[in-house]
């Protein structure tokens, strides 16, 4: 292909002495003799060459400029298939590209840089621009306040923090482009009075005679130590009495201690110390010990808790707590312990502002099927009150073991179940929410009124019934067959479910004794009294129908004066009555 016009030509000093023209070099795809051959001449005399250029990926070609200073120049590119030119009109004065500064060193106090360095131009006046790189890679420009000046003063940085830095520069009447920046520079401001406070909480356990107060700080995103913490003083003095304090000084690498205080009331400081001086004071007050306490102190002893504590959910991003908010207190805390099963049990705490009344809690160390407790307190002018207790699991799991049934009441057509308190301590891996009762007949399915279908994995089924209160020991199964062998189970279940279903208990339902009693009085008693009376046939009969005598046979009519023709007659006034009652007149005159 033929060439095409220089592309980015252009021409700069660095030193006012030589200059270097440049320009990207184009693909012809000749190659050898053919290759396309670049001149840089005056234009008002493209014959005669200022210089050779040299290409690579860019061309290039420098020449010493002597005393002129508006130079005219073109590049020219040619190969066998055509010629093409680019042309450059320039006062040196106006091209000036500085070599980068070099040899880089500095002045700092705690929170100022004072950053100085060379120039190799030194009769061009120079404007320089300075980069400093913070510790979080946010990058801040500072340019030079004085034209010329080799320095400049960065102010505002932290103490005892590390910082990068590097200089470039142009040209400061006629600014033609930035140099080169220079190698950065790497240093370390020096240390200051740590600002902040320590964030502090303890630990209060009631014991004979006083208290054991375990003190806890840490750092927060608002202390800043500048420097490096080589100590931590605590001090605890009575309010009271106003006696002399007494203080303890502490490594850096510890960051809890253990004080014994009476029951008066005290007010606790800790400060962190760097090399220059201590932090400002974090004060923690001890109430006074008060029939409260004594109190709490006799509900440890005997294993019982005035305050109720609450259950709270997991979620995905921790543990959810409410509270009750209070206008009286200025800020709220949550303590808990990361690892509960262990001791030291690495207490934590959150702080929390005064219109604040949730948070979800979250903890690398939290895991699914252990117990978390939380305190809630509130705080006011140093003074916290505990106001609520929760615990709750990051996910709860199945319980470990099944409850125990200790009896088994059968009738015909029921089984009751009595099994144990379920032990709801610590150590289990969620909240017992309540029971399922399993029954099958052992052959055929089953399908018990009031009770709901269950699929094991092997595809049989079970009749489920749910006891949603965990206080339930007992519970009755209704509706069985009489003279059946079933399987029955007692499962407990929290929020994570429960276990599956391995072992079964089997019972075997009695006849029913109604149904003997009711065949016994219809056949059994009809038989018997069949019997006996088969047995005492001519008693029965005498008894249930006996002779009716013939007034032929009665001895009164055996006298012969009685008879009359063939039967016998009793006339009437062969008797003496007592008395003779008439019906009536008419009958009377008749008869």
């Amino acid at each position: 292909e033929p060439p095409d016009t220089p592309k980015d030509f252009s021409c700069q000093t660095q030193d006012m002495k030589k200059v270097t023209c440049t320009w990207r070099k184009e693909e012809t795809y000749l190659y050898g003799r053919n290759s396309p051959k670049y001149t840089l001449s005056k234009t008002s005399s493209q014959k005669t060459a200022l210089c050779k250029a040299s290409c690579s990926n860019q061309c290039s070609c420098s020449w010493d400029i002597g005393q002129q200073q508006i130079w005219n120049v073109t590049v020219t590119v040619e190969n066998p298939l055509g010629k093409k030119t680019a042309t450059d009109v320039f006062d040196v004065k106006h091209r000036m590209y500085p070599t980068a500064p070099f040899h880089l060193w500095e002045d700092f106090t705690d929170t100022e840089m004072t950053l100085h360095w060379n120039n190799e131009n030194t009769e061009v006046e120079l404007f320089c621009q300075t980069e400093v790189v913070q510790p979080d890679g946010k990058v801040e420009l500072h340019n030079s306040s004085v034209a010329g000046s080799r320095h400049v003063t960065v102010r505002g940085l932290r103490p005892h923090t590390e910082y990068t830095a590097r200089v470039r520069c142009g040209a400061a009447r006629h600014f033609w482009r930035w140099s080169e920046w220079s190698q950065p520079l790497i240093t370390r401001t020096k240390e200051g009075t740590p600002s902040g406070k320590l964030d502090i909480w303890r630990e209060i356990t009631p014991v004979l005679g006083g208290r054991n107060v375990t003190l806890f700080w840490k750092q927060t995103p608002s202390f800043q130590a500048n420097g490096k913490i080589i100590s931590y003083e605590v001090t605890w003095e009575k309010i009271e009495d106003g006696s002399q304090p007494e203080s303890i000084s502490f490594s850096s690498v510890y960051n809890s201690t253990r004080i014994f205080l009476d029951n008066h009331s005290y007010r606790i400081s800790v400060m962190a110390k760097n090399n220059v001086n201590f932090s400002l004071p974090s004060i923690l007050i001890i109430s006074r010990a008060t029939d409260n306490s004594r109190k709490l102190l006799f509900c440890s002893f005997l294993g019982t808790e005035e305050l109720k504590e609450g259950q709270v959910n997991g979620t995905d991003d921790g543990i959810f707590l409410s509270w009750e908010p209070r206008s009286i207190y200025d800020s709220y805390i949550i303590d808990w312990c990361n690892f509960p099963r262990l001791q030291p049990c690495d207490l934590q705490w959150k702080r929390f502002g005064p219109n604040i009344s949730s948070a979800v809690i979250s903890s690398a160390a939290f895991v699914p099927g252990v117990r978390y407790k939380f305190h809630i307190y509130g705080s006011v002018a140093n003074r916290a009150s505990l106001l609520e207790k929760k615990i709750g699991y990051l996910k709860e799991l199945p319980p470990h073991l099944d409850p125990i049934v200790r009896k088994v009441d059968l009738t015909y057509n029921s089984v009751t179940l009595s099994w144990d308190s379920y032990l709801t301590n610590e150590s289990e891996p969620g909240f017992v929410r309540g029971y399922h009762v399993y029954v099958s007949p052992i052959q055929g399915n089953c399908n018990l009124k009031g009770s709901k279908k269950h699929i094991l994995s092997d595809e049989s089924e079970l009749c489920k019934y749910t006891i949603e209160n965990p206080e339930e020991k007992r519970y009755t199964v209704k509706h069985l067959m009489p003279n059946t062998k079933y399987k029955i189970v007692v499962k407990a279940f929290t929020g994570g479910g429960e276990t599956p279903i391995v072992n079964f208990r089997y019972i075997d339902t009695p006849y029913n004794s109604n149904m003997l009693y009711f065949i016994f009085l219809l056949v059994i008693v009809p038989t018997l009294v069949a019997a006996i009376c088969h047995w005492k046939m001519k008693w029965v009969k005498e008894w249930c129908c006996p002779v009716i005598p013939s007034p032929n046979k009665s001895k009164v009519l055996s006298f012969k004066e009685f008879k009359m023709d063939s039967e016998k007659v009793l006339k009437i006034n062969d008797c003496l009555p007592d008395m003779l009652a008439m019906d009536s007149n008419a009958d009377a005159h008749k008869l």
